[in-house]
């Protein structure tokens, strides 16, 4: 008589089965690949292994969990935020607006606003968008503070982080055949977050996505070389940080007022100062 639970038991082995000869391959392929000042016991890379990620061809949901921890180190250690509900649901308005217009809008976006009177703005993996108070008092309109949440998705979209980390794991020494080791990859995320530059390169692609993006968002082009040109103007001999990290400022500027059709480039909305300085006037008065 056939066993009625023989096929079942078939199909239990083979789900078990499978993904642990993935394992396997995959850490015979690290251990047979010579990796100069790396030694792992077989026992290290086993668990090792469950944890690692493939930045070539990390998934979405892996880009946002890793996005996650980044964030939550930043948050509890290394910047401050600014806790006034007022603020950040505005800039938290104005960035799902450009995200959802963005060449990247399947991922889940969190736009912040760090309690820092320096004008910077920077961005992780998986959507997380950090913009300076310092920078928002600077801007004089919604669509100069909206070119630069913009340029930061772009960088998202670009995803400009994950090559810059993966670039910097194999400098290291880190990244092996197998992957990199998640809670490396998060410091890593915490590093290029704060202290790393963008390529020039990649500053010319977050500005012509960004610039794309914030058109189709609804506001005036003019507004992205306008607000880097003036921060451009005021640096003087101590240049805001937003310039140090997002090299080229210039050069930038020039192909970005290249890029606008000058008879659109004051078409959207955006540039009522008057009106945005009083949707920022708590930030304002702090």
């Amino acid at each position: 008589m056939l066993n009625p639970f023989s096929f079942f038991s078939r199909r239990s082995r083979r789900s078990w089965l499978y993904p642990f000869l993935s394992v396997v391959v995959a850490l015979s392929v690290c251990v047979g690949t010579p990796q100069a000042g790396m030694a792992f016991s077989w026992f290290d890379l086993i668990f090792r292994g469950i944890q690692v990620i493939q930045l070539s061809n990390i998934s979405n949901n892996q880009e946002v969990q890793i996005g996650q921890q980044i964030n939550q180190q930043l948050v509890s250690s290394e910047i401050r935020l600014y806790r006034n509900s007022e603020i950040t649901s505005y800039v938290n308005q104005i960035g799902q607006r450009l995200a959802k217009s963005s060449d990247r809008p399947d991922i889940p976006y969190t736009f912040q606003v760090v309690a820092d009177s320096g004008i910077n703005a920077f961005a992780t993996m998986g959507g997380f968008v950090y913009v300076n108070a310092g920078t928002m008092a600077a801007a004089d309109n919604e669509a100069q503070l909206a070119s630069v949440i913009s340029h930061e998705i772009a960088h998202i979209s670009g995803r400009h982080a994950i090559k810059q980390m993966r670039q910097m794991a194999i400098a290291q020494g880190l990244s092996s055949a197998a992957g990199l080791d998640r809670s490396r990859a998060v410091q890593i995320g915490v590093e290029l977050a704060l202290r790393r530059p963008n390529s020039r390169s990649d500053e010319y692609e977050a500005d012509q996505k960004g610039l794309n993006t914030l058109q189709r968002a609804g506001y005036a082009p003019s507004a992205m070389p306008a607000f880097m040109q003036k921060l451009l103007n005021r640096s003087g001999g101590s240049a805001p940080t937003v310039l140090s990290t997002h090299p080229g400022t210039q050069d930038r500027i020039a192909a970005l007022k290249q890029a606008i059709d000058p008879a659109r480039a004051n078409v959207g909305a955006g540039l009522d100062t008057v009106a945005y300085k009083r949707k920022i006037s708590t930030l304002l008065r702090s």
